[in-house]
C-alpha cells in the first residue's frame, strides 16, 4: 500500500492551556517528525464533553487543510473504547483519536472512510506508556509516523467501518404549533447555537416569541448584529449555516438565562407593524 507523507497536524482537545499537556502531545509529534506544522483548532473544550468536541471539530471540519487531525476528548482513556485512525477520501485526511463518536460528525462532512484501523501496534507507541494519556502515549506518536510516511495499516488492525462509535446530532422537530430546538453552543461572545437553518423558519414572520421553560421572550430575524437594537434579542443565520440567538454589544445567554443543551420552543410571532409617517404639504406662498 503506497504511503502518503503529511506536513500538517490539527489538533483538538479538552487538555486546556493550564497544564503542560498540549506542550508535551507536540513535542512529541514534532520529536518524530520534526518538520511538520501544528494548528490548534482549540483546547478549550469542557473537559470530558464529547458532544462539544465533536460539534466544534464538525464546524471547523471543512476549513482544515489536508493531512491529520488529531482529536481527544477522551473520557473513557484506559478503558474498553478504542484508539483509532480513519482513514478519508483515500488519505486525502487520516482522523486520531478515540473511537467514542468524538470523530463522527467531522468525518460524515468530509467524505468517505477508505480505512479505519484500531491502534494496537506498540511499535509506534510511545514506550513509556501509562493508561491516563493516550493523547501523549498512542495518539501523538501514531500522527507523527503518519506525518513522516508510514502506512495506515501497519499502525494496527483492520476493523469495519459499521462498527464505529456514530456521533449524535439532536434533531428539530414540531410539537403543535411550536418547532422544537435545543442549544447546541454557546459561544465566547455568548451567542447561542440552535440545531436549525433559516430554512426552518422561513414561513415564520420575523417576530418569533420563543419559550425556555416558563420564560417566555420574543426574539427578532436580522441578518447582521447592529440590526439588534438595545434589549432586544436577534436571530441571525450564523458562520456555520445555524441559527444563533444574538444580542449587540452584549451575551445573549446572560441575558435570557439560557444554556448549551437546553430545548427551546420557537413559535411564530405577530407580523412587524409599520408605523404611518405623516407628511404635511405646505402651499406656497
Amino acid at each position: 500500500m503506497k504511503a502518503n507523507n503529511y506536513s500538517t497536524v490539527s489538533f483538538l482537545s479538552d487538555y486546556g492551556n493550564k497544564d503542560e499537556f498540549v506542550g508535551v502531545v507536540k513535542s512529541v509529534i514534532r520529536s518524530i517528525a520534526n518538520e511538520v506544522s501544528i494548528i490548534d483548532i482549540t483546547h478549550g473544550i469542557k473537559p470530558h464533553d464529547i458532544r462539544a468536541g465533536s460539534l466544534a471539530l464538525a464546524r471547523a471540519s471543512q476549513y482544515l487543510l489536508p493531512g491529520i487531525v488529531l482529536a481527544v476528548v477522551d473520557p473513557g482513556v484506559g478503558g474498553e473504547r478504542r484508539a483509532v485512525a480513519i482513514e478519508i477520501n483515500n488519505g486525502e485526511y487520516v482522523f486520531v483519536g478515540p473511537d467514542n463518536g468524538l470523530l463522527a460528525l467531522a468525518i460524515a462532512m468530509l467524505g468517505d472512510v477508505t480505512a479505519a484501523i484500531e491502534l494496537d501496534n506498540p511499535n509506534f507507541h510511545i514506550p513509556t506508556y501509562s493508561s491516563t494519556f493516550d493523547g501523549r502515549d498512542i495518539f501523538a506518536p501514531v500522527s507523527a509516523h503518519l506525518c513522516a510516511g508510514v502506512p495506515i495499516k501497519e499502525l494496527g488492525t483492520s476493523i469495519p467501518e459499521l462498527s464505529l462509535q456514530p456521533g449524535l446530532m439532536p434533531v428539530s422537530s414540531i410539537e403543535g404549533n411550536f418547532l422544537v430546538a435545543e442549544v447546541l453552543w454557546q459561544d465566547h461572545f455568548g451567542n447561542l447555537q440552535l440545531n436549525i437553518s433559516q430554512e426552518d423558519i422561513e414561513d415564520f414572520n420575523d417576530n418569533l416569541v420563543i419559550h425556555i421553560g416558563d420564560k417566555v421572550r420574543t426574539v427578532r430575524k436580522v441578518n447582521a448584529f447592529n440590526q439588534i437594537q438595545e434589549s432586544e434579542i436577534g436571530i441571525i443565520s450564523d458562520s456555520s449555516g445555524l441559527l444563533s440567538l444574538c444580542a449587540f454589544g452584549r451575551s445573549a445567554a446572560e441575558e435570557i438565562r439560557v444554556s448549551e443543551g437546553q430545548q427551546i420552543k420557537i413559535e411564530n410571532g405577530s407580523p412587524l407593524q409599520e408605523t404611518p409617517t405623516m407628511i404635511t404639504i405646505k402651499e406656497k406662498p
